[in-house]
């Protein structure tokens, strides 16, 4: 079934409306969307077969529907393409607000850390969602050599060995029995994947694809992956900044006891916020906008499934790079998450980099 130009209209308007209301939506909503100009009669059969394809589904009967993560995946890529697009005009904004909003930080600061802490807080206001801004870093540190070995029935101690003999020494909490094959397995795939890596390197598309080819061990390896990062982000003395944590709050379908508490947890614990903000924009700044998108479980962070996290870099001098990131529900403002990136990396760019001679 091809999703032809009103199939992706539909779906665009179902997802503008459910990030505005957090409701499920309806054929009767739609059809007041004057630009549409259909029947509800035609756009239930639209959105019966937008559900078929998997972008949208119904909660429950006789409600409306809200959209998959494939729907969201879908929107988010357009979105890019067209801000992508009109990359030159956005250049000439960025740089426009990067000058008028340059004053909301006060310049006589000198220390990074206090601007860095300063961002992050005005990110969290400007957005009403959880901003994470790491330290920049070299990445220079590379993964000589990976050791998992059981101590406990249900403790695993993973051993990082780095460029320069650095070890480092994570322990994961194992839910069930590993037997010495897997164990043997599990040694080999992360030998064999991420020998020579930098944290830069281990990315969360390298951990989705791992957590993939091992099957029902998939949950360990991204716990593994998350250990290992944080090994790596350790030894690189990284210093992770956050603000707006209670924000999650502000969104019902975050703010249940048990999803929240798991979300503060997460912002708590370093080697995954290591692992979120490891760079994952390449060497080509030029050829792409720096911005990364991860919906539900592309994340790989268990407790960040009904979340999306939205990343950028920054540089601070040539080769030396740290990443801001917005955390927030699935049906963030993407649009408004991906200026304020913008503009914020642009600032950051502006007062850390020295200029070209």
């Amino acid at each position: 079934m091809e999703l032809d130009a009103r199939k992706k209209k539909i779906l665009q308007a179902i997802i503008k409306n459910y990030l505005e209301t957090g409701e499920p939506v309806g054929s009767r909503t739609i059809s007041k969307y004057t630009d549409l100009n259909l029947s509800s009669a035609t756009i239930r059969n639209e959105m019966a077969d937008l559900e078929e394809m998997g972008y949208i589904f119904q909660p429950h009967t006789s409600a409306g529907r809200i959209p998959t993560d494939a729907g969201y995946r879908l929107y988010v890529d357009d979105m890019l393409s067209e801000k992508q697009s009109a990359k030159e005009k956005e250049a000439r904004e960025a740089e426009e607000q990067s000058e008028s909003g340059s004053s909301e930080i006060d310049r006589r600061i000198d220390r990074i850390e206090e601007v860095l802490q300063e961002m992050a807080k005005m990110l969290a206001n400007n957005t009403n969602y959880t901003s994470v801004i790491s330290m920049p870093q070299a990445n220079k540190n590379r993964l000589k050599f990976v050791q998992l070995t059981l101590v406990e029935p249900t403790k695993l101690l993973t051993t990082v060995v780095l460029e320069g003999n650095i070890v480092k020494n994570e322990m994961i909490q194992v839910d069930k029995d590993i037997d010495p094959e897997t164990l043997l397995k599990l040694n080999i795939l992360f030998n064999n994947e991420l020998n020579g890596k930098t944290l830069r390197e281990i990315n969360f598309d390298m951990a989705a694809n791992m957590a993939d080819s091992a099957g029902e061990l998939g949950a360990l390896v991204s716990e593994i992956i998350n250990a290992i990062a944080a090994a790596i982000g350790s030894a690189d003395g990284i210093q992770i900044f956050t603000s707006g944590a209670t924000n999650i709050f502000k969104y019902p379908e975050l703010s249940d006891t048990t999803k929240a508490s798991g979300l503060i947890g997460t912002l708590e614990e370093k080697e995954l916020l290591t692992g979120l903000l490891a760079d994952t924009s390449g060497d080509d700044e030029e050829e792409n906008t720096g911005i990364q998108v991860y919906i539900g479980q592309e994340t790989s962070v268990s407790s960040m499934e009904d979340c999306a996290v939205v990343t950028a870099t920054y540089e601070f001098e040539k080769g030396v790079y740290g990443k801001v990131g917005i955390i927030g529900p699935k049906r963030m403002d993407y649009e408004k998450v991906v200026d304020a990136l913008k503009n914020v990396t642009g600032n950051l760019d502006k007062q850390f980099r020295k200029p070209d001679k």
